[in-house]
């Protein structure tokens, strides 16, 4: 392999990152995949915390470094992985999020109705495939879990796979957060294959615990964060009340020709699979700079939101263990009609109610299994003396409102 083929990037939290497989190189090349540079990893998790401003892109790359030194790690335990599965597996991580649309998980089901980022992952991979005359096969059959080695699905999509390592530790890194720290180093030097399957040698129980308890902690002190809540939920009602003053046939134009058409047509997953190209022109900057203009928009609703959001005069919130008192909300609703001088009907966009629910480990998704030396295999809520029971694999469920209090 020429030097010419051999590229290098300088990753804040990992360091050196090398690209030195031409497949991969031509993946990242591509302009669809480098539509992530323009798509926010967290949203507006900067408004709470202002160093969240990584992308979509860093990521991808800090996903693909870190399943290369788990590739490396199984090969020198003697797992046979071949130069192609290798190839396939990166390439794989690579595109595992390349559907998300503009704001990421915020706008999921929104923009696209009734469309999962995964399920558009899988068609953009698909056309790239053709392009790249079949090369892709492989790491398609590996990320839907249709390849005969299940462990590098499991190291894609999972409970301990190596999305959720980076993007634990790349949000820490980047918010400040040091409860999401986790040992990802000593985590991959722990990782094994039995059966085909993924699992962990014994004397890395604990870093999974912390791991897993990490993830909990990061959810609820930055992913469901109430302040980043209450700016998502926003975003998410900017858009619906401008796909309904659009299906009244009010005039609302987006910033963008491509933006345009998604808001003024019925998207859905068979809609989607021939649009491929329009979605991978749309981002967040096509979003931001339409709700600024939106600001000046004549219909008050539309317009007060755009305002909140841009100014970050967001809409309060409070999180609580029982539902809300309904006479309390009733109380809200009716000084929010006066104050903006709206009906009742439009209130709905300023006064809303809804749920936030965090699982620490969910046995009945892929499970986390310990492998022990006597040959044994574990679940890891199963283990003596396990941090991670019973009680934490249960769903902790808190009820929110959101509310216009400027």
């Amino acid at each position: 392999m020429t030097n010419r083929l051999r590229k290098i990037i300088n990753d804040p939290v990992y360091g050196f990152i090398t690209i030195d497989d031409p497949l991969v190189f031509q993946v990242i090349s591509h302009p669809w995949y480098q539509r992530l540079r323009r798509i926010h990893q967290m949203a507006f998790a900067h408004l709470v915390y202002p160093g969240a401003v990584h992308t979509r892109l860093h990521h991808s790359l800090g996903a693909y470094h870190l399943m290369c030194n788990a590739l490396s790690e199984l090969k020198s335990k003697g797992v046979e992985i071949s130069q192609d599965e290798e190839s396939a597996a990166r390439v794989a991580i690579l595109l595992h999020d390349i559907g998300h649309g503009p704001f990421s998980h915020a706008l999921e089901n929104v923009l696209i109705s009734n469309t999962h980022h995964e399920t558009i992952s899988i068609q953009i991979m698909h056309v790239l495939n053709v392009q790249m005359k079949g090369q892709l096969q492989k790491a398609i059959d590996i990320f839907t879990n249709n390849y005969t080695k299940p462990f590098l699905h499991q190291l894609i999509s999972g409970q301990l796979d190596v999305d959720r390592m980076d993007y634990l530790t790349r949000d820490s890194f980047y918010t400040g957060v040091s409860e999401g720290v986790i040992g990802y180093d000593r985590i991959l030097k722990m990782l094994t294959v039995n059966n085909g399957d993924l699992m962990v040698e014994e004397k890395g129980i604990y870093s999974i615990e912390k791991f897993l308890v990490a993830r909990r902690l990061m959810y609820w002190q930055v992913y469901l964060h109430k302040t980043v809540l209450g700016a998502e939920k926003t975003l998410i009602k900017i858009i619906q009340r401008a796909k309904e003053l659009i299906q009244q046939g009010q005039s609302v134009q987006a910033a963008s020709v491509t933006f345009d058409f998604f808001l003024k047509n019925t998207t859905g997953t068979a809609f989607i699979e021939q649009q491929l190209d329009k979605f991978c022109l749309i981002d967040d900057y096509d979003v931001l700079t339409t709700i600024k203009n939106w600001i000046f928009h004549p219909d008050v609703v539309l317009s007060t939101l755009c305002r909140c959001l841009i100014e970050r005069r967001l809409l309060k919130v409070k999180l609580q263990a029982e539902p809300f008192d309904q006479d309390w909300i009733k109380t809200q609703r009716n000084n929010i009609c006066q104050q903006l001088k709206i009906n009742e009907g439009d209130c709905d966009y300023f006064i809303f109610t809804g749920e936030a629910v965090n699982t620490t480990y969910n046995p009945t998704e892929e499970r986390i299994n310990i492998l022990f030396k006597n040959g044994a295999v574990t679940d890891i809520s199963k283990v003596d003396n396990a941090l991670i029971h019973q009680a934490l694999a249960s769903p902790v469920k808190k009820y929110y409102i959101c509310y216009y209090n400027c």
